[in-house]
């Protein structure tokens, strides 16, 4: 499953749902959602304690958008805007947490 996050890990609970609701898989963050994936965010340590059940995503343009593409945290894998239709395309459902 393709979990798909887009509010910020500090406006709503959308990845702490998500991390500990849904079965392994990947997860793709987009818009706020990017926040989550830079060196020193509240999401950094649940994400690397994640890592080994979710393949994480995030969206490039979004991190371009909001200045923080250079601090991403190691492990997160960047995709545009082609890579987010391949991640839909790859996997059987999606999930959008809201």
């Amino acid at each position: 499953m393709l979990n798909i996050i887009n509010k910020s890990p500090l406006d709503r609970g959308s990845l702490d749902t998500c991390l500990q609701s849904a079965d392994a898989g990947a997860i793709l963050l987009i818009e706020d959602g990017v926040y989550a994936a830079t060196k020193g965010s509240a999401g950094e340590a649940k994400l690397k304690a994640a890592g080994g059940k979710f393949k994480i995503y995030a969206l490039g343009p979004d991190l371009e958008a909001r200045g923080i593409a250079d601090r991403v945290m190691d492990g997160v894998t960047l995709v545009d805007y082609g890579g987010f239709v391949d991640l839909v395309a790859e996997h059987k459902t999606s999930q959008s947490w809201l």
